[in-house]
């Protein structure tokens, strides 16, 4: 009875194949004494996390599992609940090499939420359980927990739970200090890393409004001194971008050349969105700025009227008869915004032939917000029009709009605070996630190249 598969199936060990059972007789474990075979005892499975404990958001990780039979069949599953308990998951499935270990850096995904060697994949396809939500960390000073399980068989039902563990993944790194900010007007937070000076940075956001700082905590990790800064509707500031006055952006520059935890003589700019086409309109208007990464930003002025010292830039025109609907539902806007090499529209036109920065645009081109490789194109044309110096455009294919830090998940549609419905931001999943991995090292390369830090507080591993 000892030898027999079905014992093996009765006891709920594993439901076994011919296969399996013939691999396991010949394993050199196996002790045969007379004509009776000793089946050692099954191991219990192991959920392996390296680092383990914590890491730092943009930290990969090592996922790996032991003892579970040869090639057993299991599913992982990810989960995180965000700041106001919304729920992520993800899921794959995976077989076991024939000595009963997994491990995702070369064990491919059988299918699930993602398929093939993504060893990242269960963070990176991290999707809403309710839709229009994107995952957002406000509060760097405390961690995201994801929850991993491994459970046995593939779906449609996966069945017992087999081992889990838990990883606090942090936004703020060891050595970062943060300092809300409230100098003269400027309202944001400055994080900087210890014992300084470092690179000066001011790190914006887009039209959502508020204060995020998630993206500047992380960066502080890596050599730079980072200001996140709010524009609008965030504490005193204006509630709309009806009106935004540069001089307050100019306030923000002043705030971090003046500071003697940054190292000068300029600052670099780093925004996406409506971010990124003001680091743009920051770059064209004042001093002091010394290189700027725009992440899908416009070179038109939008949404509002942007004044300087008496020069003014109007909104670029808006036709809404061009919003598409796609099949569920949502709103495509990439061709809502009027040219701003046309007509009127042309006033719009932020003057980037008067900037003395460094620029690198960094490009989805699957983003739906609006037209972000031709607007970075126009920026180059303009630029080298005037005899100024080329700038970087990379682009990458199948990425949307909201290029993040590495690892936060795809935001395929969500809420528009100036459309007011929900539209798609464009993005394939995987795509994304390799956009977000490369352009994370890419902005850190080229702040340390033209702000001066060190190359070497890159880490090895992105």
């Amino acid at each position: 009875m000892a030898s027999s598969p079905a014992v093996l199936r009765a006891s709920r060990l594993y439901p076994w194949s011919l296969k399996s059972w013939a691999q396991l007789l010949r394993s050199p474990q196996m002790k045969q004494v007379g004509r009776i075979i000793r089946v050692p005892a099954r191991m219990a499975a192991t959920l392996i996390l390296e680092p383990a404990g914590r890491c730092c958001w943009d930290e990969p990780v090592r996922i790996a599992v032991r003892g579970l039979a040869p090639e057993q069949p299991v599913t992982l599953r990810a989960s995180l609940r965000d700041e106001k308990g919304a729920l992520f998951q993800a899921h794959a499935r995976y077989r076991a090499d024939a000595h009963g270990e997994l491990d995702l850096e070369r064990a491919p995904a059988l299918g699930g939420s993602f398929a093939g060697l993504e060893p990242m994949g269960l963070l990176w396809a991290l999707e809403p359980e309710k839709p229009l939500l994107r995952l957002v960390k406000r509060d760097v000073r405390t961690p995201l927990a994801v929850e991993l399980e491994v459970l046995e068989g593939h779906d449609p039902e996966p069945g017992r739970l087999l081992c889990r563990a838990r990883q606090e993944r942090d936004f703020l790194p060891p050595g970062v200090r943060r300092e809300p900010v409230r100098a003269g007007r400027v309202r944001g937070t400055f994080l900087p890393p210890e014992p300084g000076p470092f690179p000066g940075i001011v790190d914006m956001f887009g039209t959502g409004g508020g204060l995020l700082e998630y993206r500047a905590s992380l960066l502080a990790g890596k050599g730079f001194a980072v200001l996140a800064l709010a524009y609008y509707n965030y504490e005193d500031l204006p509630k709309t971008m009806d009106i935004l006055h540069l001089e307050y952006f100019e306030e923000a520059v002043n705030y971090l050349l003046s500071h003697p935890e940054v190292k000068g003589p300029g600052v670099g700019l780093l925004g996406v969105s409506k971010g990124g086409e003001l680091c743009l309109s920051m770059a064209s208007f004042l001093k002091g700025i010394t290189a700027a990464v725009i992440i899908n930003g416009s070179v038109a002025n939008v949404g509002g009227t942007l004044h300087y010292k008496g020069e003014t830039l109007p909104p670029v025109g808006v036709n809404r008869n061009r919003i598409k609907v796609t099949k569920d539902g949502y709103a495509d806007i990439v061709d809502v915004l009027n040219s701003p090499l046309e007509g009127p529209d042309q006033k719009s036109f932020i003057p980037v032939e008067r900037a003395e920065s460094t620029f690198l645009f960094l490009v989805g081109q699957d983003d739906h917000n609006w037209k972000s490789e031709f607007y970075a194109n126009e920026a180059c044309k303009r630029l080298q029009a005037h005899g100024r110096r080329k700038p970087q455009i990379i682009c990458y294919a199948g990425a949307g709009h909201y290029i993040e830090p590495p690892y936060f998940p795809l935001c395929r549609a969500s809420l528009h605070a100036l459309v007011g419905s929900a539209i798609i931001f464009g993005g394939e999943p995987r795509a994304h996630a390799m956009a977000q991995v490369d352009a994370w090292k890419q902005l850190q390369t080229f702040f340390h190249k033209h702000l001066g830090g060190q190359e070497g507080t890159i880490p090895a591993k992105l």
